[in-house]
């Protein structure tokens, strides 16, 4: 299960999709709104992407993580739009024969998301916004301020 998504992110619906009878362990990773960010009050985010290239490149991060650890099933799915505190930004699950494989695919396949997927992030405060982060491999969008 790879996902992009304007509505409400599914922790239960990720568990559910990579749970087999074969896997041991399960890692679950949930990347949330938090309401500080560099010493700025957040009000809200918004995540926009390159959708085509997104869905490619996070299928691809999935293709890397089996390629290393004896993955069984891994679901990616990430929100796009306006999201408040509090609400879930990326939830990925990840089932491995053992939980130190699940653990490590886990945090490989989030910290590679950060890296070649393209979806930006723009961080609202109260005095204005600022786009943050985004994949390294690739440019922003047309007058983000990176």
């Amino acid at each position: 299960m790879i996902e992009l998504r304007r509505d409400a992110l599914t922790v239960d619906e990720c568990l559910r999709a990579v749970r087999v009878p074969q896997s041991g362990g399960i890692a679950l990773f949930v990347g949330c709104v938090r309401e500080e960010s560099e010493g700025r009050l957040i009000e809200h985010l918004e995540y926009e992407a390159y959708e085509l290239m997104a869905i490619d490149k996070l299928t691809q991060v999935a293709q890397e993580a089996r390629e290393r650890w004896p993955v069984q099933s891994i679901a990616i799915q990430h929100r796009l739009g306006r999201l408040s505190i509090g609400d879930d930004a990326v939830v990925i699950a990840v089932s491995c024969p053992h939980r130190a494989e699940a653990f490590a695919a886990c945090k490989y396949v989030i910290d590679r998301i950060k890296e070649i997927v393209p979806i930006w992030k723009k961080e609202f405060d109260g005095s204005g916004a600022v786009w943050v982060g985004g994949p390294t491999a690739l440019a922003s969008p047309v007058g983000s301020q990176d």
